[in-house]
């Protein structure tokens, strides 16, 4: 399993990330706090506070490189 900070931060990014998560065949988790929801929910990631960066678990797959690369517009540096 690899972890990142991810920001959805606004509405367009969330439709964005969720399109783009659902072309892969891997399972996502978004962990804010004590909640763990499916990141291919976009209901789901409405319920959570998305207002800062949440911790996105990217479970076992051979095409996490390219998972990264994808994600890289959403991926945030060390920020709290």
């Amino acid at each position: 399993m690899k972890t990142v900070k991810v920001s959805l931060n606004s509405i367009d990014k969330v439709k964005s990330f969720v399109n783009l998560i659902n072309r892969f065949d891997a399972e996502f988790d978004l962990v804010s706090g004590r909640y763990v929801i499916d990141a291919k929910s976009i209901m789901g990631i409405f319920s959570l506070d998305i207002s800062k960066p949440i911790d996105l678990n990217i479970h076992h797959t051979d095409s996490l490189d390219e998972i990264l690369t994808e994600l890289a517009p959403y991926i945030v540096e060390g920020e709290e």
